[in-house]
């Protein structure tokens, strides 16, 4: 049997804060869930996984809880964690329970060999055969098609749920890469914490994502907007209306994207000259859910005097990039980490 064909039925996954991917070969993705877990709290049982979890998020009964078990791009939950891989990888594969793939994860690049060992125990508890770890902004880079493998400079910006990765990739290899933990879930928290401190208004995390999603932005818009929300008055404890603006979102986001930026400028400060040249001809990509922050690809190209482009499917780069692995083995061993 050939090393490829042993591939056929294995499965490529970005085990993302914000959403889990998976990516099937020959099939593409197959599943595309917010990483969420309801469960019983005394029990311990799972009761919904994806989608339907996310639905409970804020509006669960005291004996159910809706957990996230991935924080900041690493596991915070071992056993939540496995129970999703579990689920996932069987409704990729249809449910069949007898199937033991190989696995291909992405894991963020500043992370530490205890939380390696924490993805690659708990895919091999889900079942998985073997498991191969890919730092994530190569599969973005990947997945952005970029060409990785060549000696001249790539610069990606992966901006996901929990992390933001920058990386300058040349000859299949991280020449320096950088992760802070701030992503999509650091500007929903803002975002609820200047709501309750400049209105004494009560938000749930689903609210700050939609505002975020829908009026915030990193530079002034051409044209302001405002949105209606509703929350708890912490003053009167009663349901309250409220609308706010886009600049005051954009301020309750201003210090997470200045974060982005400033890790940004500290990559291309640390690049070897010879890269910078290429970085300076081709710009830097971005990647990820929060890359489609309205603005911010306008905010980097100020502030860095370089090209900023947007990956053609920032949400799915990084499961694609993986995915692409699965048909080309020997990438993958150049580029998988221990």
């Amino acid at each position: 049997m050939s090393i490829l064909s042993r591939f056929s039925n294995d499965l490529a996954i970005d085990l993302g804060t914000a959403n889990t991917l998976v990516f099937v070969k020959n099939k593409g993705i197959v599943i595309d869930e917010p990483s969420i877990v309801a469960i019983h709290r005394d029990r311990r049982t799972v009761l919904a996984v994806g989608k339907r979890a996310k639905e409970m998020l804020g509006r669960t009964p005291g004996n159910i809880i809706a957990i996230k078990p991935m924080k900041d791009g690493v596991i915070a939950d071992f056993e939540i964690t496995e129970s999703m891989l579990r689920y996932f990888i069987r409704q990729a594969h249809n449910r069949r329970i007898f199937l033991r793939p190989r696995i291909i994860i992405c894991v963020p690049s500043g992370i530490t060999p205890v939380e390696k060992k924490a993805v690659r125990d708990s895919a091999l508890q889900a079942r998985a055969s073997e498991v191969f770890l890919v730092e994530e902004p190569m599969a973005a880079a990947i997945g952005a098609g970029l060409p990785v493998t060549e000696p001249s400079g790539n610069m990606i910006v992966d901006i996901g749920g929990g992390t933001t990765e920058v990386a300058v990739i040349s000859l299949a290899g991280i020449v320096y890469a950088r992760s802070i933990r701030v992503g999509g879930d650091e500007m929903d928290a803002a975002i609820v914490r200047y709501i309750q401190r400049k209105y004494s208004l009560l938000i749930g995390e689903r609210t700050a994502e939609n505002i975020k999603m829908t009026i915030g932005s990193a530079s002034p818009l051409e044209e302001e907007v405002t949105m209606e929300i509703k929350g708890r008055d912490l003053v009167n404890g009663v349901p309250k209306t409220i609308v706010i603006k886009s600049e005051e979102i954009r301020e309750a986001l201003k210090e997470a994207v200045q974060s982005i930026v400033d890790v940004v400028r500290t990559a291309l400060e640390r690049t070897p000259p010879e890269l910078s040249a290429d970085i300076v001809d081709k710009g830097i990509v971005l990647s990820g859910g929060c890359a489609l922050l309205k603005k911010l690809d306008v905010r980097l190209r100020e502030e860095t005097c370089l090209p900023v482009t947007l990956a053609d499917d920032p949400l799915r780069c990084v499961c694609l990039g993986t995915g692409k692995m699965l048909d080309e083995i020997d990438l993958l061993t150049k580029v998988s980490v221990r």
